[in-house]
């Protein structure tokens, strides 16, 4: 069913081919400040993109691109993606720009790619200062959107040992936050030879980030 929701969103191929086109589904890259590596495995995007074009019948625009909270376009993409090591720093305009982004129907994905959490925690008080982040259960829908995860979120990289873990922020009834911690499936979107990691760990992976997608899309 999801599928052919999806279907019903996305332009026809014949006129897609060779040319892009503005309801294709694109990610952006966030770009931020405080030193923080935002632009680390350019792959990922990419990939995850193909695959869900492939399995989840999305009209997708596999290509790498980034954006910055202040950019004109910022707010044209409907999923931003934020990632890297370390620290992450909002002023206080895109701190208010961000909000004004999440509250409008925009949706933000973050994967610490280790040493995020407490810069990552931080910052989105900037942005909702009222708001805390809540682990989401294991029956929550973008678990089980479209494929099966009974037990959350899948460990794709281990950092330090720990269970992997999905929190949102939820606005009026929506997720508008959503941020993997200890779990990395981002790694698992790269190209093979990045992190080498097994085919069966990146398939996983790309299905959560199909998952991620497809529940962004519909909920």
């Amino acid at each position: 069913m999801i599928v052919l929701f999806l279907n019903q969103l996305a332009v026809q191929p014949a006129l897609s081919q060779g040319k892009r086109i503005e309801s294709q589904f694109r990610i952006a890259r966030l770009k931020y400040s405080g030193g923080g590596d935002w632009y680390n495995d350019p792959s990922a995007e990419v990939n995850l993109l193909t695959y869900a074009k492939q399995y989840a019948g999305i009209d997708a625009d596999p290509k790498y691109e980034f954006t910055e909270i202040s950019n004109d376009n910022f707010t044209a993409y409907p999923f931003i993606f934020m990632t890297g090591h370390g620290n992450v720093l909002f002023s206080d305009y895109e701190a208010r720009r961000l909000r004004m982004y999440l509250e409008n129907g925009g949706f933000l994905y973050i994967d610490d790619d280790y040493g995020m959490d407490k810069a990552v925690r931080r910052e989105m008080k900037k942005v909702f200062p009222e708001y805390e982040f809540v682990e989401l259960p294991y029956t929550y829908g973008l678990y089980s959107c479209l494929f099966k995860f009974p037990n959350g979120v899948p460990k794709t990289h281990e950092h330090d040992n720990k269970p992997p873990q999905g929190f949102g922020i939820m606005h009026e009834g929506r997720l508008v936050v959503y941020y993997t911690y200890e779990s990395n499936p981002s790694d698992g979107w790269a190209d093979a030879s990045v992190h080498d990691n097994p085919p069966e760990k990146r398939e996983e992976a790309l299905r959560f980030g199909t998952n991620i997608i497809v529940w962004s899309l519909t909920q």
